[in-house]
């Protein structure tokens, strides 16, 4: 499974990460550095559930999480351009004039998963993830075209939870984690094996 982690770049060889299959970086810099630390942490969480997932930094991100929206349709191109299998998004705009460049770009070609409440999240054919506190991170539900995750990342020993990072970042990461992990790379499937509205769907189920 390739996937694409659009954010702020991954650190290659991080313990929670391992190897990086590749990348390119769309951000001022230039180069695929990750020096705000949130690609990483999106991408252990991934990992964590789909070790075998062949991993792709898409940076647009440098030195604080805010991009053009031309930055993040050039790097959707590249992830179509590079077929990827699930694109990671773990980012959106609120602004709804930006939704047919969106949907312009998507079009048919890997899936999306992005936060819920945001664009391009809230487009058909997105996966719309949200966070939810009482989810446990090996597991999603469905309810109401809304796929719902935990808000947390890959625990790092030591750090209880309440320090750590937590979000909707993290909850889009959980998502791909264990779509990737199922094999899952169609919204449909993803419904189709949470088996109806409110059922759970993890690893084990």
């Amino acid at each position: 499974m390739r996937i694409a982690v659009v954010d702020s770049g991954i650190c290659a060889g991080h313990a929670h990460v391992g190897a990086v299959a590749g990348g390119v970086s769309y951000a001022d810099s230039g180069d695929p550095t990750d020096r705000l630390g949130h690609g990483t942490a999106v991408a252990a969480a991934i990992r964590q559930w789909a070790p075998d997932a062949e991993l792709y930094a898409v940076k647009v991100f440098d030195r604080r999480l805010s991009a053009t929206i031309e930055t993040l349709l050039r790097a959707i191109e590249w992830c179509r351009e590079h077929e990827m299998d699930i694109v990671n998004l773990s980012l959106g705009t609120a602004n709804a004039a930006h939704g047919e460049r969106f949907a312009a770009v998507l079009g048919p070609g890997p899936l999306v998963i992005s936060a819920a409440a945001m664009l391009p999240g809230s487009l058909p054919g997105v996966v719309g993830a949200e966070a939810d506190g009482l989810c446990r991170r090996d597991a999603f539900r469905y309810a109401d075209g809304v796929f719902y995750a935990s808000p947390y990342p890959r625990p790092i020993p030591g750090v209880p939870v309440e320090r750590n990072l937590s979000g909707v970042s993290f909850a889009v990461a959980n998502v791909t984690g264990l779509a990737a992990g199922l094999g899952l790379s169609t919204r449909e499937a993803l419904i189709e094996r949470a088996g109806g509205a409110r059922e759970s769907l993890g690893l084990t189920g």
